[in-house]
């Protein structure tokens, strides 16, 4: 009995010491980590000076990603130069464009120099006759002067800031055949109506020029 317990001692401290100190480690057991290795004996720690002329290769930067979405395009241009009666056609005017929010109106107190006009007549019943003939004519943008004094009983066509403008209303009567309006200086105060668009591409202000030929005596600007 004693030896067999003592045999088992000896087997138990056998197993107990084989890997610790006689098995074989796993990278020789298994043969295929060394076959991996290139030249292991060549391996060495390079100094300062090896490293100083090493190469360091850069990160090539991201790609900048487009911005997402159309970026806005255009500008704010204004259509003005309307006086308050012609504003409600000329707002009529850009209803096919459907601007929506983008448009919006703007009053102003202007200095015009300048207007187109029929001569002051002898009374008021000459006066209503001469805006009965501009109706027959198609032309609703008019009034007759009231006030008293020189110009009295006078039809008003328009008044504009510079003479090119009221030259050019007068040129637009001509054609529609009035024959009795002329052009002339006059300083006075007017309010004047103004049509701002927001976000104008070139074909939407192609089409704004296109539509102020109409209504001569307005002009297209950048917004004021």
């Amino acid at each position: 009995m004693r030896t067999l317990f003592l045999l088992l001692v000896a087997l138990n401290l056998a197993l107990y010491a084989w890997p610790r100190y006689y098995a074989m480690p796993d990278s020789a057991a298994d043969p295929e980590p060394l076959r991996r290795e290139i030249n292991p004996n060549s391996i060495r720690l390079l100094e300062g000076k090896e490293l100083a002329g090493l190469s360091v290769l850069k990160p090539k930067p991201a790609a900048e990603t487009p911005a997402s979405g159309p970026a806005a395009g255009g500008s704010c241009v204004e259509w003005g130069g309307f006086s308050v009666a012609e504003a409600p056609r000329a707002e009529k005017t850009l209803e096919p464009l459907a601007l929506g929010a983008r448009l919006t109106q703007r009053r102003s107190d202007e200095t015009a120099g300048w207007w187109v006009f029929i001569a002051p007549q002898p009374n008021r019943a000459a006066a209503m006759k001469k805006a009965a003939e501009l109706k027959a004519l198609g032309i609703e943008d008019f009034f007759v002067l009231p006030d008293e004094g020189k110009l009295r009983w006078a039809v008003s066509l328009g008044v504009f800031s510079s003479e090119e403008a009221a030259r050019s209303r007068l040129e637009a009567l001509r054609v529609k055949g009035v024959r009795s309006a002329q052009s002339g200086e006059r300083e006075s105060q007017v309010v004047k109506i103004s049509f701002q668009v927001r976000n104008a591409d070139a074909a939407l202000q192609a089409r704004l020029k296109e539509l102020s030929r109409g209504s001569p005596g307005t002009e297209i600007r950048d917004c004021q």
